[in-house]
């Protein structure tokens, strides 16, 4: 259930004062609680606070918790009753943002709440955005990573003092019923937060508001601010981040199926006052509770996943397509065959956040290649998924209690119902699919739906619902389901209020009969959820007497040959329908209720079901995918050899297959600095190097005849070249932020793609920044693939033994019309430097550029190279030094990754030997040892 849109023009919310709106938006309002806590209260909080911490985390003051709202305190009987949204806005608007209010709107039990330091006099709270949620980002956005609707809210609580730099975040998705907490340190860049943020992608932050103060803000609230434009920001008092209260909010709602995080999360005090801030605005925004024990929460910690930075993800084009956000040419869309919108979310979190865990990615690749091997087992699981509907959202639904029992409340929870028995009923096929498979993973899953609660809720509720009550698409069919879910003689009322609805339907279906045969017209019955029941009819002008409706027809529309209307007769048997609609709802909703606390203690294995359902969905999404290519399996080693790989998401465009090539990267030589002229294909293969090294670690077999990679903590790339007018940067100060975060962030295990980096200042500048940044980047052991037109920089490779020249190849054609010759480009890499000299004067030449401009530019670029290129040649002792180096490299990965038995090792070293006397006859001799 999404939280309410607040905008300006809501009649609901009073308007706001000048100091408070932003410029050309709504207002902007703060979050506060009411104090009603006594100070014997917040001390007994304050003493029960782990050592060394306080009410609030990391500080030093006393806090209080509040208790939750009485029964008793309800809301004025005028402000709401069957729309629960407009009753959260009011209430919102009212409560949250103003100080005061009139006995006549809300009850006097509720206390009262002070006005907000913040909702006055401070003038940085103006340029924050109105509440109206952002719904996806454009392709163009600084936050864009996703385009799916977003409806998670993250509580975002930095340490203070020596404490700073301690990070702590719990976060919500409104949709499913999880709270994921995390707490980890992170360095100035705060590159860690940021990160998770953008693939969270949140429709909400949270954060206190000591972080804002005017004049005195700190700098992670500055970043948040700055790189979440389009995301709705919140403050509210630092001292409910509470980080007791969160625990026992833990306590209190966490499912016992996953009640271990207590252990994990007891001493982690800045993700226990996140999700304790963060629960208790939930709690008002929505409007209702969790019940007890019925939440899944989670601990996971920065070491769990590989980092992809939002920069990355939007060059790679991840999720997003850079040129049209609307279509699926990305990684997501190459991969994505899912049945139900669990497995598209898994998908997507699995993409942005890779493993780093090989044993769990080759227990997913066990389960991909049985799916291939076994058409039985995958054309049955995909038939039993594709039948689930969205189990997560229902799960959240199911367990969040409302505050006030309303038209809309009850309506949704049969309706759920309904839906969790169609979701239960789909157990016993998925088990049946399950039950020959062979791998741990798939055997596992198998073994959760064994769980018994699965039947003892099913029965349960097949007690009280019929057993034709189902799922059905149609707004009609689905709320007829809904009027006859209960079973018969359960409640009396029940059953005569339904004869009573009945009637009224077969009267309106009567009288329109009537009507038809009064005006001699095709008259028929139709139904939709705005109108409810209305008159159609398809037919010609010329079947109306003088081209007119009867009188007794109102409200008339027209879309080419069909008419749509109603009569006063029939608005009156509507509202007629309407009130015995909502005496059904509200009796059936008692009952539901009453079923639903019954079975709200087994109720928690629908986790295991949501988590299951997820899983198999993507995986199944990953073998059809190997289906529709040519796919391999990869392996895990300490090295990135990919033979014959091509780009996943050129497959997918082009009608030929893309041109293959080969990519070999060790510890040895683990840089590569690759050339080539304009349009030969360098940023295409740095993007499929990082395109498959995710779809590895995702646990998807990759495009290639054989791939082995080593495990990337990090994926880096700096490509884009457009400058960014929303943090007002030109194109060479975007190169340079983006290149400073690498420098900053990049480990042994990283992964770095940078195309051609240098390219926004003068030559002598570029070069001397390229070199610096390679010098840098080669005291790692990253592996790092560098695309430059600085041919300067290849000569590098003298100095440093670990670097290695790669170029694309491109071969010279004579172009009969023109009388020129032109360029025909191989998409092939080979080894060494290009051979084209001036390439980009031969792709100008071949433009509309005047001849004379291209004359006068060769003879320009000839006196230059005079002057500025020097050849470097390497002396016998550095050639020597660099063979000893490659040799001792491959000794040193063949005693780690070889798997030949003795005498297949010995030839192999044999004639390692031999290369390495053939390629430097005059060095020195190697011992025998090397054999040995």
């Amino acid at each position: 259930m999404l939280r309410p849109e607040i905008s300006s023009t809501s009649p609901s919310v009073p308007a706001a004062s000048s100091s408070v709106e932003a410029p050309s938006q709504g207002p902007r309002y703060d979050f506060r609680l009411p104090e009603t806590q006594s100070r014997a209260s917040a001390a007994a909080v304050s003493a029960s606070s782990p050592p060394g911490t306080s009410g609030a985390a990391g500080d030093r003051s006393s806090s209080s918790s509040l208790p939750r709202r009485p029964p008793s305190a309800r809301p004025a009987q005028g402000l709401f009753f069957g729309n629960k949204r407009s009753y959260a806005e009011s209430t919102f608007a009212s409560n949250f943002t103003f100080g005061t209010s009139s006995s006549s709107v809300r009850d006097s039990n509720y206390p009262q709440i002070p006005k907000t330091p913040l909702s006055a006099g401070n003038p940085q709270r103006s340029s924050y955005k109105s509440w109206t949620p952002q719904v996806g980002y454009s392709a163009t956005s600084s936050s864009a990573v996703s385009a799916h609707s977003s409806s998670v809210i993250v509580a975002v609580v930095e340490g203070r003092g020596l404490a700073r730099g301690e990070i702590g975040m719990a976060s919500v998705d409104l949709k499913s019923p999880q709270i994921i907490l995390s707490q980890f340190a992170d360095n100035t860049t705060y590159a860690k937060v940021i990160t998770k943020l953008k693939i969270l992608s949140p429709l909400e932050i949270i954060m206190s508001n000591t972080a804002c103060v005017v004049g005195n803000s700190t700098k992670l609230f500055n970043l948040i601010t700055e790189n979440f434009k389009n995301v709705n920001f919140t403050t509210i008092q630092r001292k409910y981040f509470n980080e007791t209260k969160g625990l026992e909010y833990i306590e209190q709602l966490c499912t016992a199926e996953f009640s271990t995080v207590l252990m994990e999360v007891q001493s982690k005090y800045y993700c226990l006052a996140a999700v304790a801030a963060l629960l208790k605005y939930v709690e008002f925004i929505q409007n209702s509770v969790y019940a007890p024990k019925s939440l899944k929460i989670c601990f996971q910690g920065s070491e769990q996943t590989a980092m992809i930075d939002s920069s990355s993800a939007q060059n790679l084009e991840l999720i997003i397509n850079n040129q049209d956000c609307r279509n699926n040419h990305t990684l997501f869309g190459v991969l994505n065959y899912t049945k139900t919108p669990g497995g598209s979310r898994r998908l997507r979190s699995n993409i942005l956040e890779p493993l780093v865990d090989v044993e769990t990615i080759n227990m997913r690749l066990d389960c991909v290649q049985e799916l291939l091997h076994d058409e039985e087992l995958f054309f049955g699981l995909q038939s039993v998924i594709s039948r689930f509907l969205d189990t997560e959202q229902l799960l959240s639904v199911l367990i969040q209690i409302p505050k006030q029992d309303t038209v809309n409340a009850a309506e949704s929870k049969i309706t759920n119902l309904i839906y969790l028995k169609h979701t239960l009923e789909l157990v016993d096929p998925l088990k049946i699919a399950l039950q020959n498979c062979d791998t741990p993973l798939l055997r596992a899953y198998y073994g959760s739906l064994e769980d018994k609660r699965f039947g003892i809720i099913l029965e349960k509720i097949k007690t009280v619902i019929n057993d034709d009550a189902r799922y059905m698409k149609g707004c009609l069919n689905m709320r007829t389901q809904k009027c006859y879910a209960v079973r018969s003689n359960i409640n009396e009322f029940l059953d005569i209020a339904r004869r009573t609805y009945t009637e009224i339907v077969d009267d309106i279906a009567g009288m329109i009969s009537q009507l038809a045969e009064k005006y001699s017209l095709p008259l028929r019955t139709s139904f939709s959820s705005a109108r409810g029941f209305f008159i159609q009819m398809s037919t010609d002008c010329t079947a109306l007497p003088d081209d007119q409706l009867p009188s007794e027809f109102i409200k008339i529309s027209k879309v080419k040959n069909s008419y749509s209307f109603t009569s006063a007769d029939l608005i009156k048997m509507n509202e007629r329908c309407q009130e015995s609609l909502r005496e059904i709802y509200h009796m059936t909703y008692m009952i539901v209720c009453k079923l639903l606390s019954e079975i709200y203690e087994h109720i928690h294995c629908l986790y295991k079901l949501s988590d299951a359902v997820s899983m198999l969905d993507m995986l199944l999404s990953f073998a059809h995918a190997c289906t529709l290519s040519d796919y391999v399996r990869p392996e895990f080693t300490d090295t990135l050899a990919i033979k014959q790989g091509w780009h996943p998401i050129l497959e997918k465009i082009s009608v030929e297959k893309p041109v293959a090539n080969n990519t070999y990267i060790m510890e040895g030589s683990n840089f590569l600095i690759i050339t080539g002229p304009n349009m030969s294909g360098k940023s295409t293969y740095l993007k499929q190097i990082a395109l498959c090294q995710i779809m590895a670690q995702i646990g998807s077999y990759v495009p290639a005849e054989y791939s082995s990679f080593r495990i990337a903590e990090q994926i880096f790339t700096r490509i884009s070249t457009d400058d960014d007018i929303e943090t007002n940067s030109s194109t060479f100060m975007k190169e340079m932020k983006e290149i400073a975060y690498i420098l900053h962030n990049a480990n042994d295990k990283s992964l770095i793609l940078i195309d051609e980096l240098g390219r926004g200042t003068n030559t002598e500048e570029g070069i001397g920044i390229c070199y610096a940044v390679c010098e840098h980047l080669l005291s790692l052991k990253a592996f790092t693939l560098f695309a430059t037109h600085f041919l300067e920089l290849c000569h590098i490779d003298v100095l440093y033994p670990n670097v290695e020249n790669m170029h694309f190849e491109v071969q010279h054609v004579k172009n009969t019309s023109r009388n020129k010759e032109a360029i025909l480009y191989t998409y092939k890499l080979s080894k060494g430097l290009t051979e084209e000299k001036n390439y980009g004067l031969k792709a100008a030449e071949v433009s509309s550029l005047p001849p004379s401009i291209v004359l006068d530019a060769k003879e320009i670029t000839t006196q230059i190279t005079r002057q500025i290129l020097q050849n470097q040649r390497s002396t016998p002792e550095m050639e020597r030094q660099r063979a000893v180096y490659h040799l001792a490299t491959r000794l040193v990965q063949t005693a780690r990754n070889s798997r030949l038995d003795p005498d297949s090792l010995r030839t192999y070293l044999s004639n390692l030997k031999k290369k390495y006397e053939a390629d430097f006859p005059e060095g020195e001799q190697i011992s025998g040892k090397t054999e040995e």
